[in-house]
């Protein structure tokens, strides 16, 4: 493959494909804290790029260094998914039941568990490493700064519209975006298991 235009298509497919799962957990983030200022909200929407960027460059590390070992590894990608965005959807749940939803503390995105989600939403891109295989590290490195920009954008679109949403849902949104968190995890799950 070539530096062109079908270079370029294939890669914002990619990131635009990628980033969905990101995109809700954004939503998620703006529901769950709707009064979220814009630079928390570059730096959300940026550890998402980032992550998207980084797992298909380790795939395809992967795939031009230990190939045996990392596909081993990838069966086990649904279930770190389904069990890393079970975990936080269902402490946002269990959080808002108990009504610590009001709490501006409890609120606020962590950084743990903005990088759990950070992997979790990304980890099925590793398997992207194959799909981008035949490129040379230039092109695979300039996929991956695509898809981080494509992840930026799509993610960033997402917390504004959670934001909006999350004021008008007000205590109802850390189950709303527990919920969506948890049916991300099963999507993932379900779709690499089939």
């Amino acid at each position: 493959m070539q530096l062109g235009f079908l270079f370029l298509f294939n890669s914002i497919m990619l990131g635009v494909g990628l980033a969905m799962d990101a995109f809700s957990v954004s939503l998620a983030n703006g529901l769950n804290e709707p009064h979220m200022r814009k630079f928390k909200m570059c730096g959300i929407t940026g550890v998402f790029a980032f992550f998207q960027a980084l797992m298909p460059m380790i795939g395809w590390i992967c795939i031009h260094t230990i190939v045996e070992r990392f596909r081993l590894f990838e069966g086990f990608i649904p279930w770190i998914a389904l069990l890393l965005l079970g975990y936080i959807g269902g402490k946002m749940i269990i959080e808002s039941l108990k009504g610590e939803d009001d709490d501006l503390s409890v609120k606020r995105l962590s950084i743990p568990t903005l990088l759990f989600q950070g992997v979790a939403t990304s980890i099925d891109a590793l398997s992207v490493g194959f799909t981008i295989a035949d490129y040379n590290f230039w092109l695979a490195l300039t996929a991956a700064v695509i898809i981080a920009v494509v992840t930026f954008i799509i993610c960033f679109g997402g917390l504004i519209i959670g934001r909006k949403a999350g004021t008008k849902l007000a205590g109802k949104s850390g189950i709303l975006g527990g919920a969506i968190l948890i049916f991300i995890g099963i999507e993932i799950f379900i779709s690499n298991m089939i």
